[in-house]
């Protein structure tokens, strides 16, 4: 039958590229999806054709409910990628009380009640992963992104405590921790700014969502079956 993994976001630009290369590689998915009916559809077209399972499910994770209305919806689970995500930009002085209830479902409660109750599922296999997408500022802090920052924070401390928790079991949990992707949600930064950015990322350039995609197609595979509890960052040498 094959592998079936969950991929959260995934009508985003790093979920999309994700999904492609899994498919690629002959993973059977489950493709959570929230607002991008169209995106999803049109992945789901392409990646049909390639002999595999393609099981879009729309749920809200900024919600308890929507974790329910996602967690019913699976049934054979060898991998969870959580690469649902929002990042309000702003003082935190601005923020106000919904979207920081919103962020923290979203970013923190989500992903572990999610994975709390798929945790059986993935306890019967040998080998199982979870991979979170988490943030260089959840490693480093920015200014004017101090929620956001917070919230990645929490992930990378979900993955090295929940690591030590199932490795007996056979699940390796690891994080992937982007800088600068060229994805819609740099899109409201203009040309100088966007020039600014790269200038301070010394390969020169913005990460493509590819890039992030290759880095977790590895942690999914055996070759990383002695790694767990880690942070891969792919940030072309932003922060080290």
């Amino acid at each position: 039958m094959g592998k079936f993994a969950l991929i959260t976001g995934a009508s985003g630009g790093i979920g999309q590229a994700i999904a492609k290369l899994l498919a690629h590689e002959g993973w059977n998915l489950y493709l959570h999806y929230h607002q991008g009916e169209e995106r999803m559809k049109t992945l789901h077209d392409e990646l049909r054709g390639d002999s595999i399972e393609v099981i879009p499910i729309q749920a809200d994770l900024s919600t308890r409910k929507g974790v329910t209305t996602l967690c019913e919806n699976i049934f054979q689970l060898d991998a969870i990628v959580y690469a649902s995500g929002d990042a309000p930009y702003g003082l935190l002085i601005d923020m106000s009380e919904e979207t920081i209830d919103r962020m923290l479902q979203l970013h923190v409660k989500s992903p572990l009640t999610l994975t709390q109750k798929l945790l059986p599922k993935l306890m019967r296999n040998e080998s199982a992963k979870i991979i979170m997408i988490s943030s260089i500022w959840g490693q480093t802090g920015a200014a004017c992104e101090v929620l956001y920052s917070t919230v990645k924070g929490a992930q990378i401390a979900f993955v090295k405590a929940l690591s030590k928790e199932v490795a007996t079991s056979g699940v390796r949990v690891n994080c992937i921790a982007p800088g600068a992707v060229k994805t819609a949600m740099i899109d409201w930064l203009s040309d100088e700014e966007l020039a600014a950015l790269e200038s301070e990322i010394p390969v020169g350039r913005l990460a493509q969502p590819e890039e992030i995609a290759e880095a977790t197609a590895f942690l999914l595979s055996d070759k990383s079956n002695y790694i767990t509890g880690q942070v891969l960052a792919v940030n072309g040498g932003m922060y080290t």
